[in-house]
């Protein structure tokens, strides 16, 4: 309801507006009465040109002052670091060049406003300025494009050399499933037509199929720190995007197909909860979260810091649920984990 009224009162507020600025014209009323801009029109348009290029401005550094806290933290992945700096790079240039030709748009506006009596001078072509503002965004764009593609060949050079340990991360409406591999480390066959809940088959593996009677399936994901990991991906029903922020990763989840990403995590939660970005994005939402405490509204727990799994694709209307927990952790701590786990045979057979 409070939207409602916020929403009417903005709409009456902007018909008041307009009424009084017809008033207004009205009121102003003189002999003069050309639809032609005059020196004065150019005159005050040249000053609301600087008015409008220190607001741009202007914002732009507020927007650094104010948001630049609740950027992600230092990559977790060993390709992270490249993934960034490339960003960083790109982003630099494009607010060099933004602020440079804004300046110039603004000004020239301003100083070559037209003027009674004033006939323009142009030129029809002039092939040195044609070729200096051709050649260097081409040299720019060509080198950015040149290294992203070298950065993308090597963050998507999935193969299974450094002995990787092969994920499956399965997505449906509105939740994922992981699935490990098991001490053989090739996962067994899977096709949706075989799910069968009854029976704790969730993933449609193959029951026939050795290599799967070792899988793992888990709603928790566990990494080791420093180990390669491979990723298949399995979507159920519509398309899904597994989007790993802090790990710079994501890849869409395709029904009736298996795509694949690769990294190596670099980073443990442990270790990552001591950096000093997310100490601050902590106790930043956990006064947020204290405040909503007092006065007894849901959600409002104190916060701690994890990896996460999301979906990066509004795959329905409760997609804001497709999360997972990921957890990254010791060589030693990761196999006391996994050897905790219960295999899908045996989870299959105690059904059965």
């Amino acid at each position: 309801m409070t939207t409602l009224l916020t929403l009417v009162v903005l709409v009456l507020v902007a018909i008041a507006i307009s009424q009084m600025t017809k008033m207004f014209e009205l009121s102003q009323l003189t002999t003069e009465n050309s639809q032609i801009a005059n020196d004065q029109d150019n005159k005050i348009n040249g000053y609301l040109l600087f008015a409008f290029l220190i607001f741009i401005y202007g914002i732009t550094i507020f927007s650094f002052w104010k948001y630049t806290k609740v950027l992600l933290p230092t990559a977790a992945s060993a390709h992270g670091a490249e993934y960034d700096y490339l960003m960083l790079v790109s982003f630099i240039i494009i607010f060099i060049v933004q602020t440079l030709t804004q300046a110039l748009l603004h000004y020239f506006g301003y100083k070559y406003s037209g003027k009674k009596g004033n006939k323009a001078l142009f030129y029809a072509d002039n092939d040195k300025l044609e070729f200096i503002w051709t050649i260097i965004p081409v040299i720019v764009l060509a080198g950015l494009i040149l290294w992203g593609l070298y950065t993308w060949t090597e963050i998507m050079d999935v193969n299974d050399e450094d002995d990787p340990i092969i994920v499956e991360l399965y997505a449906q409406q509105f939740n994922w499933t992981a699935r490990y591999a098991g001490d053989d480390n090739v996962l067994g066959g899977a096709n949706v037509r075989m799910i069968d809940i009854d029976n704790a088959n969730i993933l449609g593996l193959d029951p026939s199929d050795s290599y799967a009677a070792d899988d793992i399936i888990v709603k928790e994901l566990h990494l080791p720190v420093g180990r390669k990991v491979n990723f298949k991906m399995r979507s159920q029903d519509v398309l899904h995007s597994a989007y790993m922020p802090h790990f710079r990763a994501q890849m869409n989840c395709v029904p009736g197909m298996i795509t694949e990403f690769s990294f190596t995590p670099i980073t443990t939660t442990a270790e990552m909860r001591l950096d000093p970005d997310v100490v601050d994005k902590v106790k930043r939402t956990n006064a947020i979260r204290a405040k909503k405490a007092a006065l007894g509204e849901d959600n409002s727990d104190p916060w701690e810091f994890d990896y996460i799994l999301l979906c990066n694709k509004i795959c329905g209307k409760s997609h804001y649920n497709m999360q997972m927990k990921i957890i990254v952790e010791t060589e030693e701590e990761y196999n006391k984990w996994i050897k905790e786990q219960k295999t899908f045979k045996p989870a299959i057979a105690s059904v059965n």
